[in-house]
């Protein structure tokens, strides 16, 4: 009887070591990274045991085409504090893709966000840029008056 625990107790610890590998692993290893540049719509404190930070980012890539949203994770809570403190404004949000992890106690998507930069000007063509604040006559994008039209001649 105490081989039989003995195997048993064995074949238990080797199954907690796989799985402990498998998750350092997968968390561990990135199948992919990159950024992604909008504006943070949505950001969340989620989870009833696991607590993540759940957002979405809202992607558009050319003024009046329809919006993408990225959905994102975050477990850092600096990261996810430096979000919340650019809502509102564009983005670069650097994503780690993350493959196998069984549960979404880590976070409800494969992208986890490790690093946030706000991005001022939106390019839309070569020397020609939208700021991301409010309008100004004179900053970046900004309209040169409309020429005046010549003046008719006088009628007698």
């Amino acid at each position: 009887m105490s081989r039989v625990l003995k195997v048993l107790a064995i074949l238990l610890a080797g199954l907690i070591l796989l799985v402990s590998v498998w998750f350092w692993a997968a968390l561990s290893w990135s199948y992919s990274s990159g950024e992604r540049a909008g504006w943070v719509q949505k950001l969340s404190h989620k989870g009833w045991i696991c607590k993540t930070w759940e957002g979405e980012l809202a992607l558009v890539s050319l003024p009046g085409s329809a919006v993408e949203k990225f959905y994102f994770t975050v477990r850092d809570d600096a990261v996810a504090q430096q979000i919340m403190k650019a809502m509102g404004k564009r983005v670069s949000l650097h994503y780690e893709e993350k493959v196998g992890l069984p549960t979404t106690c880590f976070g409800e998507t494969r992208h986890f966000v490790t690093k946030i930069e706000i991005t001022p000007d939106i390019p839309l063509g070569p020397g020609v840029s939208l700021s991301s604040g409010a309008p100004s006559a004179d900053g970046p994008g900004a309209r040169a008056p409309a020429p005046a039209a010549p003046a008719l001649p006088a009628s007698r």
